[in-house]
């Protein structure tokens, strides 16, 4: 049985999100509190396995409760809220930088026509999140990790140096800190562009850039249909629309359906970079839950692509590059710190 702390000012969201958690039967709500005070007061006295806390709340906000309950309790925190706009966004990747695990919106009511596949979405969240081990302070993802084909690692940077012109990466759960590490790291000499699919909630994506851009010191961008790529710029895939690559342009689509309910797609992702770029291409595949990318970075490693996957002990979740690694689609498996000195090695 999870045991979970519902923090939230709003008492018509805490009586939804209890029915809705508590609809699996493998969830209990032991508490809730209206703000960030009561939360902390909740843990000492609750000691629950995860807390679903939102993020704008009277006296103690969600970023505050958040750092100061980590500095004691090694507690899963899910950042839940309905406020996706800067700044309001940038609080929550905030509450990610002192340990928060991750941030999803909040479900809307029983009329919303996704109301089933949003549910479904953010309980299968809460059950992932909750076995994820944290630490009782600001958490921080190792940058050392282990190389699995170290004796390769020089010769492959040497045989793609000046042979890239294109790097594709994707990332799910756990994503958002892992890229802010990886593109914060990137020289802004950089000679080929990065186009990135990451798993988010709608609303969320606007808010991400403008946390991570003031870290980067590459432009990054949300582009538009058939927009040329320019080198040393960052694409991220945007909201609803399928992404690839065709001709040096970024091709969106939003006549294709969601697949396996994601829209954009790692698979749609790397599937257009192996054709369009085969040796030419880099494929980077990142912590998050299931497999989205897993086969198509395989196809881009016959190709003839450069491919790789995160290590575990990095990943919050080692769903996708997990899954990779068992494909065999990954050449190196690498830490986010090895990742960046490949990058900026090419």
């Amino acid at each position: 049985m999870i045991d979970v702390l519902l923090v939230d000012d709003s008492a018509t969201s805490l009586i939804l999100l209890k029915s809705i958690l508590e609809s699996d039967p493998t969830i209990r709500v032991t508490a809730t509190a209206r703000d960030g005070l009561e939360a902390i007061e909740c843990v000492h006295r609750k000691r629950p396995d995860l807390i679903v806390m939102d993020i704008n709340m009277p006296r103690l906000d969600g970023y505050e409760a958040t750092q100061r309950i980590l500095q004691i309790y090694p507690i899963p925190i899910v950042i839940c809220s309905g406020a996706w706009k800067s700044p309001e966004a940038v609080q929550s990747f905030k509450a990610i930088d002192v340990g928060a695990v991750t941030a999803i919106s909040k479900p809307e009511g029983p009329g919303s026509p996704d109301y089933a596949a949003t549910v479904a979405y953010f309980i299968r969240t809460i059950k992932a999140m909750s076995a994820v081990r944290v630490v009782r302070r600001v958490r921080q993802l190792p940058i050392g990790g282990v190389c699995a084909e170290k004796a390769n690692f020089a010769q492959l940077m040497q045989r793609y140096r000046q042979q890239i012109d294109c790097v594709v990466m994707g990332a799910s759960t756990g994503g958002p800190p892992v890229l802010k590490e990886i593109l914060g790291g990137l020289s802004p000499s950089l000679s080929f562009p990065i186009v990135i699919v990451q798993h988010i909630t709608i609303g969320f994506l606007e808010g991400m850039v403008a946390w991570l851009q003031p870290s980067v010191r590459l432009p990054i961008l949300i582009p538009q249909h058939r927009q040329a790529m320019q080198p040393g710029c960052i694409y991220f895939g945007p909201d609803q629309h399928h992404i690839g690559i065709q001709q040096g342009t970024i091709v969106l689509d939003t006549l294709r359906p969601p697949e396996h309910g994601l829209r954009p797609t790692v698979a749609n992702l790397f599937f257009s970079a192996a054709e369009q770029y085969g040796k030419r291409a880099v494929g980077v595949l990142l912590t998050g839950m299931g497999a989205d990318g897993a086969n198509e970075l395989h196809k881009m490693r016959l190709q003839g692509a450069l491919t790789v996957a995160q290590d575990q002990e990095s990943s919050l979740i080692y769903g996708m590059p997990g899954e990779a690694v068992k494909l065999g689609a990954a050449q190196l498996v690498l830490s986010p710190g090895e990742i960046i000195t490949l990058l900026n090695g090419l």
